[in-house]
């Protein structure tokens, strides 16, 4: 018998509903008691409301250091501005990769007080030579991200590493992510190609997805072997899914809040460091 290299599923967390900054109400999958880590990734969150009262709040002023985080939109918008003067507002579709580096103080609003917002925030670890490197942002609009749309019902939106033909408009990450948007219509499979260097997820946002044998419904994030192919297909409804997967670190992971570092004199470092602002 032939070996396959398709991926397989280790396992399913469905996260947990709790709330983060003034009381946005989130779905935690990486970050939380089902899921601590997986090197790289620190943290995945899926924040989905049409309830103002579950998001107008946002998330007010608060540090990082260490680490990146990344947001992607699918409704509504969020405005972000932090301590150094930069300041912008995510649109539906767009996404923001910002490099915390060695500190920044940030916020992130709500430009709307009613409808839906949707989105998600990765953590992706750096690695301590570029832990204290300075602070910067790739802002992505919606428009500028490469997408594959096929005519046998696959459509993938590309935004970071390579997919086929199309390479995202992340660049000079580390970690060499790919981080792509798939959605496949009724019925319709795709087969993806993934390093098999990289540790790599699948979150299901909407519909039904089946590797292999196995299913992952919606608001379920499947940890996946790290194997060549990631063959995968839809069921009876349109069906979309966030692939990303990334370059293991493999060092210490030392985490307080919204620092991470490698030592914990690090951390109190940033802490200390975070109540000048970090300068």
């Amino acid at each position: 018998m032939s070996k396959t290299n398709n991926c397989k599923i280790i396992r399913q967390i469905k996260g947990q509903i709790t709330s983060d900054g003034d009381g946005v109400k989130i779905c935690r999958l990486i970050g939380g008691t089902e899921l601590s880590d997986l090197d790289p990734f620190l943290l995945f969150d899926e924040f989905i409301s049409d309830n103002p009262d579950e998001y107008i709040g946002g998330f007010p002023e608060h540090p990082h250091r260490g680490f990146e985080t990344v947001t992607y939109m699918l409704a509504g918008k969020m405005r972000h501005e932090d301590n150094q003067g930069n300041k912008g507002i995510l649109a539906p579709g767009d996404v923001q990769w910002m490099t915390a580096g060695k500190g920044i103080i940030h916020s992130e609003m709500p430009e709307q007080e009613n409808g839906l917002m949707w989105g998600f925030q990765l953590w992706v670890n750096l690695p301590s030579k570029s832990k204290m490197t300075q602070p910067h942002y790739q802002d992505i609009t919606s428009d500028t991200i490469p997408t594959d749309d096929r005519t046998d019902g696959v459509s993938i939106r590309v935004i970071a590493g390579k997919y086929n033909n199309l390479t995202g408009p992340i660049v000079n990450i580390t970690t060499e992510p790919l981080y792509l948007d798939i959605s496949l219509e009724a019925g319709v499979a795709a087969s993806i190609a993934i390093p098999t260097t990289h540790n790599r997820l699948l979150y299901c946002y909407s519909g039904t997805i089946h590797v292999g044998d196995t299913i992952v419904e919606r608001g379920s994030l499947a940890v996946l072997s790290n194997d060549a192919t990631l063959s995968m297909r839809s069921e009876k409804l349109l069906s979309s899914a966030i692939l990303f997967a990334g370059l293991p670190i493999r060092e210490p992971i030392v985490r307080y809040g919204p620092f991470v570092m490698n030592t914990h004199e690090e951390i109190r470092q940033a802490i200390y460091d975070s109540r000048t602002g970090f300068i």
